[in-house]
């Protein structure tokens, strides 16, 4: 026992630290059955390998979907949802593999017992030997050295699994065919019709301050029509010609305020979405790049790198909305320099 006086001066009794700070009753520490059991830790082991070799297979599969799974032209959108489908399941066994196999590695291999020592002053000349010794340790511990089964099978995991991230990645190279986006089924005479009923439009039926989404005519009868839309879709709007900066050579590009621009971010391809009226904004939602649309679609806020690319169009003699030509640079991501 000891003792120490409280404020008033009085002296109390207090029971030494050991016995202030008995055992709270932790039961004590047990081997695991992997421990005292060969065969258990055989199996273990076995279980281990299985998640790296599931981590392997993932990356096969995602690598089978991404080069060999290519979408039918008559059932393109079932083709579509199969690709991703093997994507996501490639990947998603190729990280969990790994991470549940060195998980369960942790828990039913590695050492178990509890370690406490005291802190000790680090000596800068014996640095060196001391991280030798620990990185020894280490390895010694982990069983890398005696489980040949499980180190070969995380090597070739974890060396296949980074690939599906290369592969894309590499869709994002400077190399991309620009002629893929730089035609679409835009061309002189083809009409303007509104998305998805296919009606055509009429210069009188755009008002100010009307937005439609638009796509061509000719769509229906087009060879895989759906990356077809994807690259023709624009955006037709009416604004006051007055408050309309047009450069030289896009005088006629429009009909009395009524534009048409390309509906594809030229950040990363995302759906420019909202048309502030107001303020003439067009906002892509992906990222937050705005276009001023009375400076034909000048970039004014945000990652992209150019502005939407303009439709040049007019009206037939029966007074609905038709292009004049195809648009006059690509579409889409500006991932390359467009010159």
């Amino acid at each position: 026992m000891s003792s120490h006086k409280d404020s008033s001066g009085a002296v109390v009794a207090q029971k030494d630290t050991a016995d202030r700070f008995a055992d709270p009753g932790i039961p004590p520490h047990g081997d695991r059955v992997t421990d005292i059991d060969p065969r258990a830790a055989k199996s273990a082991e076995r279980l281990v390998a299985f998640f790296f070799v599931l981590s392997i297979v993932g990356t096969l599969l995602f690598f089978f979907g991404y080069f060999f799974m290519k979408p039918s032209p008559e059932d393109h959108i079932a083709g579509v949802r199969t690709q991703n489908l093997l994507l996501g399941l490639g990947t998603a066994f190729a990280m969990f593999g790994i991470g549940i196999g060195i998980v369960q590695w942790a828990k039913s291999l590695m050492p178990d017992h509890e370690i406490a020592e005291d802190r000790h002053e680090i000596r800068p000349e014996e640095d060196r030997r001391d991280a030798a010794a620990i990185i020894n340790q280490v390895l010694d511990e982990s069983g890398v050295a005696r489980r040949p089964l499980i180190r070969n099978t995380l090597i070739a995991a974890g060396l296949l699994a980074p690939l599906p991230a290369i592969a894309i990645f590499r869709d994002l190279s400077p190399s991309v065919d620009v002629d893929v986006l730089r035609h679409t089924l835009w061309a002189k005479g083809v009409k303007l019709v509104r998305d998805p009923d296919g009606t055509p439009i009429r210069a009188a039926d755009v008002q100010l301050g009307s937005a439609f989404h638009v796509i061509p005519e000719n769509l229906e009868s087009a060879e895989h029509k759906l990356n077809e839309k994807a690259k023709a879709v624009v955006l037709l709007m009416r604004l006051d010609p007055a408050k309309m900066k047009i450069s030289e050579g896009r005088e006629n590009w429009h009909v009395d305020g009524i534009v048409a621009y390309s509906k594809i971010c030229t950040h990363v391809g995302c759906p420019v979405a909202l048309y502030e009226q107001h303020t003439h904004h067009l906002l892509c939602p992906c990222h937050q790049s705005t276009f001023d649309l009375t400076q034909e679609c000048k970039v004014i806020f945000g990652p992209a790198g150019h502005a939407l690319p303009q439709l040049p169009i007019e009206v037939d003699a029966d007074g609905y909305l038709v292009a004049q030509s195809d648009f006059h640079e690509p579409v889409g991501p500006s991932y390359w320099e467009r010159g």
